[in-house]
């Protein structure tokens, strides 16, 4: 395993711990700094280690810098001074001065050393010298596969936001009659595909919800963005009409996730006529003064943003219509059965709700209600010589291909781009043409300095600088925190790139009406 474990186990919620070849413990992720305290980053591991264990710390070390060690009981020293039981897992590691070790410690349920034992994670209790929890065993092999199932969307993404930024971009300079604008339009479908299947893995990987991440918006971005993706590939067959509130109210979402629930409704209108038909989008305010019934559920008094997305397909029959939202049901072959049950998940985490009515034969409507505040923020849409600009951006990320799309992209767009692989790389430029940079974008997780910790590094030196945070990783933290950082999901178009590089270069022309 590289010494880089951090992309990987910073955020578990178990302890894990890395030991150099002089013995002290190198690096401690949030768990272990709770489990541990927060000074026993660079103390001996034998501090931690309680001398009732039947070897020696020392002992346990030669051990684990050698070969992996299979899990194993001891007790540790908290924080506290409380005894800790642990199963502990170890692996060698390339760290500074020679060998060290990764060490990750899970609970061992039941194995009580002492009364005054503390169980590092919060469980229901138990008696003493109890059998070990099955349920527990699994639930933390469970974690294991969450971690490393965020890793893989992680990395997946990173791939595909390259490819689809690339394909993006050449697609915007290409003649309409150009005979590989075909085949560029499969390369991003497929590539698109491939991003729905990163997104299964990120969604599936992340338990928590969290509604900081929503901000004010208008939605009307969102649907123009998804309906010019959509338009190719329904064909031409396919009729559009867009009927969008000019003075739509204000709605507090986050941006990648209810993108990903339009893109979900729209692709089962797209499914739904096939090569033939029509697709209105809608938008509209509604004020409702008492409890109304629109389907199956009831919008309480109040203002609410709805967007309502209808077809002409052959609608959903009556006793399929109730199971629709069931995570895993799906009447189409090929199909995970999770595109409208992660439409509803959203909707609700969001605080709104979604009606859908039909009949057979009659087509099918889907109306997302979302809460909303009786004022507006300002709609725009640009073209793009409205996206140019001549502004000089520091781009930050540790894979050097997406640095490389995004310097050609925002590049041919009239800006002045530098890069950087590392966040200490970003450090030594801002450090040469600080105030010649008017935006940082920067990844947010990276080996050895975290977008994170790169920005709380640039903050005190340059406090009203712009900043872009990226990633691949669902969020769990805001996207528009306190600081005034801006969250770009992976992976992203050359479009939608340009796109917040402007509204955050050019935020006045995004007030609030």
């Amino acid at each position: 395993m590289s010494e880089n474990w951090t992309n990987v186990l910073g955020q578990a919620s178990w302890p894990v711990l890395s030991v150099g070849a002089d013995g002290r413990m190198a690096d401690l992720n949030d768990a272990a700094v709770q489990c541990f305290g927060q000074n026993a980053k660079g103390r001996p591991f034998g501090e931690i280690w309680d001398a009732s264990n039947q070897s020696e710390a020392s002992a346990y070390l030669r051990q684990a810098v050698i070969s992996v060690q299979s899990p194993t009981v001891i007790l540790f020293k908290g924080r506290e001074g409380d005894k800790i039981s642990f199963s502990a897992y170890s692996c060698p590691v390339k760290a500074a001065g020679g060998a060290g070790c990764l060490i990750q410690l899970f609970q061992e349920v039941g194995t009580i050393a002492t009364g005054n034992t503390t169980m590092f994670f919060r469980q229901p209790e138990r008696p003493p010298n109890g059998p070990l929890d099955p349920a527990q065993i699994h639930k933390q092999k469970l974690e294991c596969a969450l971690q490393l199932t965020r890793t893989v969307a992680l990395d997946f993404n990173n791939a595909l936001t390259s490819i689809l930024g690339h394909t993006s971009l050449i697609l915007r300079k290409l003649q309409p009659d150009s005979p590989w604008r075909g085949s560029l339009l499969e390369v991003e479908k497929s590539a698109e595909k491939a991003a729905e299947i990163a997104h299964d893995l990120a969604v599936f990987s992340r338990q928590e919800k969290d509604t900081k991440a929503q901000v004010a918006g208008n939605l009307n971005d969102l649907l123009r963005n998804g309906v010019e993706s959509f338009r190719g590939l329904a064909g031409n067959g396919v009729e559009w009409k867009l009927h969008l509130e000019s003075k739509l109210y204000t709605a507090n979402f986050e941006e990648g996730k209810m993108q990903q629930a339009v893109m979900k409704v729209l692709e089962n209108s797209v499914q739904a006529v096939s090569k033939q038909g029509r697709i209105t989008v809608v938008t509209r305010n509604r004020d409702v003064t008492e409890p109304t019934q629109d389907g199956a559920v009831m919008l309480a008094p109040g203002s609410y943003v709805c967007l309502e997305v209808s077809d002409s397909g052959p609608g959903i029959a009556k006793d399929i219509l109730p199971r629709i939202f069931e995570p895993f049901f799906t009447t189409k072959y090929g199909h995970r059965g999770l595109g409208l049950a992660w439409v509803y998940g959203i909707v609700s985490n969001h605080g709104g709700l979604i009606a859908v009515s039909s009949a057979p034969g009659q087509g099918a409507a889907f109306r997302i209600y979302l809460p909303a505040q009786k004022r507006v923020v300002q709609d725009r849409v640009y073209n793009d010589d409205e996206l140019r600009g001549n502004q000089t951006i520091l781009m930050v990320d540790d894979e050097d291909l997406l640095l490389t799309m995004g310097e050609m992209v925002l590049s041919s767009f009239g800006y002045r781009v530098m890069t950087a692989n590392s966040g200490q790389r970003a450090l030594e430029i801002l450090e040469e043409q600080g105030p010649r940079i008017d935006l940082l974008i920067t990844d947010l997780v990276m080996p050895k300095m975290s977008g994170r910790e790169l920005i709380e590094k640039v903050r005190p030196l340059f406090p009203y600088l712009p900043i872009i945070c990226t990633s691949g990783y669902v969020r769990s933290k805001s996207a528009e925190d306190a600081n005034g950082e801006v969250y770009l999901q992976k992976p992203f178009s050359s479009q939608d790139l340009l796109l917040k590089v402007k509204k955050v270069l050019n935020p006045e022309e995004y007030h609030t009406a």
